[in-house]
Protein backbone atom coordinates (compact mmCIF):
# COMPACT_ATOMS: atom_id res chain seq x y z
CA UNK A 1 0.00 0.00 0.00
CA UNK A 2 1.23 3.61 -0.90
CA UNK A 3 1.54 5.47 1.86
CA UNK A 4 3.92 8.38 1.30
CA UNK A 5 3.16 11.60 1.45
CA UNK A 6 2.12 13.82 -2.09
CA UNK A 7 0.32 16.67 -2.66
CA UNK A 8 -2.06 16.34 -5.57
CA UNK A 9 -4.67 18.28 -7.11
CA UNK A 10 -8.13 16.81 -8.81
CA UNK A 11 -11.40 17.54 -9.74
CA UNK A 12 -14.16 17.57 -8.04
CA UNK A 13 -15.73 13.91 -7.33
CA UNK A 14 -19.51 13.35 -9.31
CA UNK A 15 -22.09 11.54 -6.15
CA UNK A 16 -24.72 12.07 -8.11
CA UNK A 17 -25.52 8.63 -8.40
CA UNK A 18 -26.17 8.86 -4.67
CA UNK A 19 -30.20 8.59 -4.38
CA UNK A 20 -29.98 10.06 -0.16
CA UNK A 21 -27.89 10.56 2.50
CA UNK A 22 -28.79 7.40 4.11
CA UNK A 23 -25.38 5.29 4.74
CA UNK A 24 -22.93 7.84 3.48
CA UNK A 25 -21.77 8.53 7.52
CA UNK A 26 -21.17 4.49 7.38
CA UNK A 27 -18.99 3.79 4.49
CA UNK A 28 -16.53 1.33 5.47
CA UNK A 29 -12.70 1.40 4.62
CA UNK A 30 -11.57 -1.07 2.00
CA UNK A 31 -8.59 -2.33 0.15
CA UNK A 32 -9.31 -2.64 -3.93
CA UNK A 33 -7.86 -5.07 -6.16
CA UNK A 34 -6.45 -2.39 -8.78
CA UNK A 35 -5.96 -5.29 -11.72
CA UNK A 36 -9.44 -6.07 -11.67
CA UNK A 37 -10.83 -2.53 -13.48
CA UNK A 38 -9.82 -1.80 -17.32
CA UNK A 39 -7.87 1.68 -17.43
CA UNK A 40 -9.76 2.99 -20.72
CA UNK A 41 -13.23 2.02 -19.32
CA UNK A 42 -13.07 2.61 -15.06
CA UNK A 43 -9.64 4.89 -14.76
CA UNK A 44 -9.28 6.83 -18.32
CA UNK A 45 -8.32 9.42 -16.06
CA UNK A 46 -6.25 7.68 -13.36
CA UNK A 47 -8.80 8.05 -11.05
CA UNK A 48 -11.64 5.19 -10.22
CA UNK A 49 -15.18 6.98 -10.14
CA UNK A 50 -17.19 6.84 -7.73
CA UNK A 51 -20.26 4.83 -7.80
CA UNK A 52 -18.62 1.85 -9.24
CA UNK A 53 -20.04 -1.37 -8.15
CA UNK A 54 -17.81 -3.74 -6.49
CA UNK A 55 -17.78 -7.67 -5.08
CA UNK A 56 -15.63 -9.24 -2.31
CA UNK A 57 -12.97 -11.13 -3.51
CA UNK A 58 -10.70 -12.94 -0.34
CA UNK A 59 -10.12 -9.77 1.57
CA UNK A 60 -9.87 -7.08 -1.19
CA UNK A 61 -12.62 -5.68 -3.09
CA UNK A 62 -12.97 -5.77 -6.71
CA UNK A 63 -15.03 -4.75 -10.00
CA UNK A 64 -18.72 -6.60 -9.84
CA UNK A 65 -19.34 -8.99 -12.20
CA UNK A 66 -23.10 -10.35 -13.07
CA UNK A 67 -21.16 -13.41 -11.38
CA UNK A 68 -20.72 -12.02 -8.38
CA UNK A 69 -23.03 -10.66 -5.15
CA UNK A 70 -23.03 -7.21 -5.09
CA UNK A 71 -21.34 -5.68 -1.69
CA UNK A 72 -21.62 -2.02 -2.31
CA UNK A 73 -20.43 1.07 -4.00
CA UNK A 74 -16.86 2.70 -4.47
CA UNK A 75 -17.90 5.88 -2.42
CA UNK A 76 -15.36 7.84 -3.88
CA UNK A 77 -13.28 8.73 -6.36
CA UNK A 78 -9.49 6.54 -6.10
CA UNK A 79 -6.17 7.04 -7.25
CA UNK A 80 -4.96 4.09 -9.04
CA UNK A 81 -1.31 3.61 -9.31
CA UNK A 82 0.68 2.61 -11.88
CA UNK A 83 1.22 -0.56 -10.82
CA UNK A 84 -1.92 -2.21 -10.55
CA UNK A 85 -0.84 -4.87 -8.06
CA UNK A 86 -0.24 -2.25 -5.70
CA UNK A 87 -3.19 -2.27 -3.48
CA UNK A 88 -5.04 1.16 -2.62
CA UNK A 89 -7.78 2.03 -0.02
CA UNK A 90 -11.18 2.94 -0.77
CA UNK A 91 -14.57 3.27 1.18
CA UNK A 92 -17.24 1.31 0.00
CA UNK A 93 -21.48 2.36 0.42
CA UNK A 94 -22.76 -1.12 1.50
CA UNK A 95 -26.56 -0.08 2.56
CA UNK A 96 -28.41 3.71 1.10
CA UNK A 97 -30.62 4.51 -2.29
CA UNK A 98 -28.84 4.83 -5.98
CA UNK A 99 -29.82 6.17 -9.17
CA UNK A 100 -29.56 3.46 -11.80
CA UNK A 101 -29.18 5.68 -14.44
CA UNK A 102 -26.72 7.90 -12.85
CA UNK A 103 -23.86 4.77 -11.89
CA UNK A 104 -21.04 4.98 -14.20
CA UNK A 105 -21.93 0.85 -14.47
CA UNK A 106 -25.14 -0.31 -14.63
CA UNK A 107 -26.09 -3.01 -12.42
CA UNK A 108 -28.75 -5.60 -13.56
CA UNK A 109 -31.57 -6.42 -11.89
CA UNK A 110 -30.32 -10.25 -10.89
CA UNK A 111 -27.25 -7.87 -9.04
CA UNK A 112 -29.60 -5.45 -7.64
CA UNK A 113 -31.56 -8.65 -5.97
CA UNK A 114 -28.16 -9.82 -4.26
CA UNK A 115 -28.19 -6.24 -2.48
CA UNK A 116 -32.03 -6.57 -1.54
CA UNK A 117 -32.68 -4.64 1.73
CA UNK A 118 -29.21 -3.00 1.65
CA UNK A 119 -29.11 -0.82 -1.22
CA UNK A 120 -32.54 0.50 -2.41
CA UNK A 121 -32.21 1.03 -6.60
CA UNK A 122 -34.10 4.11 -7.94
Amino acid sequence: MDITIKRESFGQDDQSWLGSAHGTNAAQTITLDASTFTKATHYPDGWLKSGLPLAKSGEKYVLWTAEAVLAGFLFTTVRVPEDTATPIGGAILEHGRVKTAKLPVSVDAAGQETAAGRIIFA
